[in-house]
């Protein structure tokens, strides 16, 4: 028997992962957009959505599918040696398409001749990724070594960063330092799986069973993928490397402010479907709700403080050249609010309960929207139209999850009196922001004060306000504290 880990632990371990990945592009982005200038920031980011597409046909939605019905077989060797052999050459499979079509595209068309090179480097990482079976680590919940593994890859990144890139022609030299950071590890990935399985390539394989459901993930997926990178995709195409370089900043900050908040969520899912897939639904929907509640006293001050200060953090991570980047900043942060609580609805609980043909749907309708968006408004507001698009995508995306998610599992009355908190949370929020900004203060002091004053103040008014996540951690604290 595979022991459970704790999900309080997990939560913890992946929190650190998702810190060290996040604290990869903080120390790095305010070096190279300085480094690099905004044009060939825009180079690289315009690639990097480009390889995003390459990257998504090459993993296939195979990581939910395997996490998913990988659960089921991790007591059982035997089984589970057979099922990731399988997954893992479907993986493989995918993996020489996904080459094909990207050699395609750079011989024939003519947009991609100048980005060939940087192109190129940043398709190293697929075939990394997928020796990585990154999957098998996640059925078997051991965040400990993952994260390990992140500190080791992310310090030498670090040193190579600085040491190799001094001058904006060093963008590719950044592009592989990148690759090294994201997909280098997968090689110890793949000699450490052998301790939960012996993968080997086989053709004797049951493809039906394994290909119709991962390619309605895949569909959703690419879907998402699709709204999630067309704006830069677009931007690069409709607009120039410095609409691109500009929006850069504003999606490298919602997206690292994404990361942070969602890796609560990607402990919980293995877990989540575990637990569906046992019927054992009061101790899914517990958890679920668990995951709700926290979610949101973490998300919404999120949102009203991303947006408060937006103009600050862009100047943090960048310079005053970036400053046109805080309107789209804005849009992005009422976007996340969006995002995180569509997700929670869609990889929580339909995915688990196998609706992944309405998440396909749903992702559909958004990824149209946003394109559509984008090709009308692209030519006037620019980044400010990209930004605008992932907003009312994201929104889509929510509406559609939370009306199929709530059919499977109903909210309980703790989920309205702690959103009834966190909102009222969320002014006293917003009056600090407002009243410390007052002050006239430099910003990176007009940053820090406000963001510890709200810390404060927001948990001050939670266990006012009778939160009952916050006074239960509260408890926990001063219990811990006696002993």
């Amino acid at each position: 028997m595979t022991k459970n880990k704790s999900l309080g632990v997990n939560a913890l371990l992946n929190g650190i992962r998702t810190v060290l990945n996040l604290l990869f592009p903080i120390i790095t982005f305010p070096y190279v957009s300085r480094v690099l200038q905004v044009e060939n920031i825009g180079k690289y980011n315009f690639a990097l959505s480009l390889n995003q597409y390459f990257l998504l046909i090459a993993a296939l939605g195979i990581t939910t599918y395997a996490i998913r019905e990988g659960t089921k077989y991790r007591d059982q060797r035997k089984e589970f040696d057979q099922f990731a052999s399988e997954i893992f050459s479907i993986n493989l499979v995918s993996t020489i398409v996904a080459y094909l079509l990207m050699v395609i595209c750079l011989i024939t068309v003519p947009k991609f001749y100048s980005y060939r090179l940087i192109i190129l480097i940043f398709s190293i990482e697929l075939i990394f990724t997928t020796i990585g079976t990154e999957w098998i680590f996640s059925i078997f919940e051991e965040y400990a070594y993952i994260t390990i593994r992140s500190i080791v890859f992310k310090i030498v990144s670090i040193i190579l960063l600085l040491v190799l890139v001094r001058k904006p022609e060093d963008y590719i030299i950044y592009a592989g330092i990148t690759v090294f950071a994201n997909a280098g590890s997968n090689i110890l990935n793949f000699i450490h799986a052998k301790k939960y399985c012996q993968l080997r390539i086989t053709l004797d394989c049951n493809w039906r069973k394994h290909i119709a459901p991962i390619l309605v993930i895949f569909a959703s997926t690419m879907a998402t993928s699709i709204y999630v990178n067309s704006d830069m995709t677009m931007l690069g195409f409709m607009a120039t490397n410095y609409e691109v370089g500009i929006y850069s900043v504003s999606s490298k900050v919602y997206r690292i402010v994404k990361m942070m908040l969602s890796s609560v969520l990607v402990v919980s899912i293995p877990r989540l479907a575990l637990l569906m897939g046992q019927n054992r639904m009061g101790e899914y929907k517990k958890t679920l709700m668990r995951i709700f509640n926290v979610l949101t006293i973490l998300v919404l001050p999120a949102v009203v403080g991303l947006y408060l200060l937006s103009k600050e953090i862009v100047l943090l991570i960048s310079d005053a050249t970036y400053i046109q980047a805080v309107t789209s900043l804005q849009l992005l942060s009422i976007a996340l609010a969006f995002c995180i609580f569509g997700w929670i609805f869609n990889q929580c609980v339909l995915i688990p309960a196998k609706k992944e043909k309405i998440v396909l749907i749903a992702t559909i309708v958004s990824a149209i929207a946003n394109i559509v968006i984008n090709f009308v408004l692209i030519p006037v507001w620019k980044e400010n139209a990209a930004a605008f698009s992932t907003v009312v995508a994201e929104a889509i995306m929510m509406i559609i999850c939370l009306y199929y998610g709530l059919k499977v599992v109903r909210l309980n009355s703790d989920v309205v009196n702690n959103i009834v908190t966190v909102a009222l949370g969320c002014i006293v929020v917003s009056l600090i922001c407002i009243l410390i900004r007052q002050l006239g203060m430099p910003d990176i002091f007009t940053l820090c004060i406000s963001v510890f004053a709200s810390v404060l103040g927001y948990s001050f008014s939670l266990i006012l306000f009778r939160n009952r996540i916050a006074l239960e951690f509260t408890k926990k604290v001063f219990i811990r504290l006696k002993k």
